[in-house]
């Protein structure tokens, strides 16, 4: 094996160094947009900087921003914007759109709506999608990292996380498991995950409740469609926040 390159979402740690021991250094990584720009990982960077999926190409730049559109530090989570020198787009028919992905002062940035964050030598670490954020109690809590554990267990085949309502909270953490084949789903299964859980998540990060389904919505490619899971919850509310 020469070459293997994948992109989408981030890959679970474990699961990356499993995949290189087995194929070797021949897996690369990207995060980028067809609007233009993004990052690529060597075999070699990613080792060296387990979860990155890497520094920006040559002709793209990177940038983390806060809420007001400030540019961040190193290590400080944000919203993730790039640029690709010459590229410009719009979405076709939809000015609104276009206007909304641009950084305010910098035009020429946009945003795909993905939090994340640079080391001080510019390797960026994807957290989540912005809007699949959880915000309990003031905290903000990103599923695709509870995800990533969660998956790991042994009689789990498929895992998505996300927001439902809650009352005091605001927002509480819902697991939705697809178990192994032959795994029966129950309350023991509940338990072993959460026993899974104890010394990889703080518990404020743990799933307030896991329910249990035969498959994940997904599309052909593979893209998760965590609204079909998510939206049921928040039909009677006047707000999904």
């Amino acid at each position: 094996m020469k070459w293997a390159i994948h992109a989408a979402a981030p890959c679970p740690v474990p699961l990356k160094y499993q995949m290189l021991e087995w194929w070797g250094p021949c897996i690369w990584e990207y995060y980028a947009a067809t609007e233009g720009g993004g990052t690529i990982a060597s075999p070699e960077d990613w080792l060296a900087h387990p979860g990155t999926v890497g520094k920006a190409w040559p002709i793209s730049e990177v940038i983390i921003v806060d809420d007001e559109g400030n540019e961040l530090p190193a290590g400080t989570p944000g919203t993730i914007y790039m640029k690709m020198a010459g590229a410009d787009f719009e979405y076709k028919g939809d000015k609104e759109k276009t206007e909304k992905s641009r950084l305010r002062d910098l035009k020429e940035f946009f945003t795909l709506g993905d939090v994340g964050y640079l080391t001080e030598d510019g390797f960026l670490f994807l957290s989540d999608r912005k809007s699949d954020m959880i915000i309990s109690g003031g905290a903000n809590i990103y599923p695709a990292e509870i995800e990533n554990e969660i998956v790991l267990h042994p009689k789990v085949a498929d895992v998505a996380v996300f927001g439902i309502p809650n009352d005091e909270w605001g927002e509480e953490i819902k697991a939705v498991v697809q178990p192994a084949e032959g795994v029966e789903p129950n309350e023991e299964l509940t338990q072993e995950i959460f026993e899974f859980l104890k010394p990889r998540l703080a518990k404020m990060k743990w799933p307030r409740t896991i329910d249990y389904t035969d498959a994940l919505p997904r599309e052909p490619n593979g893209k998760l469609l965590k609204r079909k899971l998510r939206d049921p919850y928040w039909a009677d509310r006047k707000t999904a926040i």
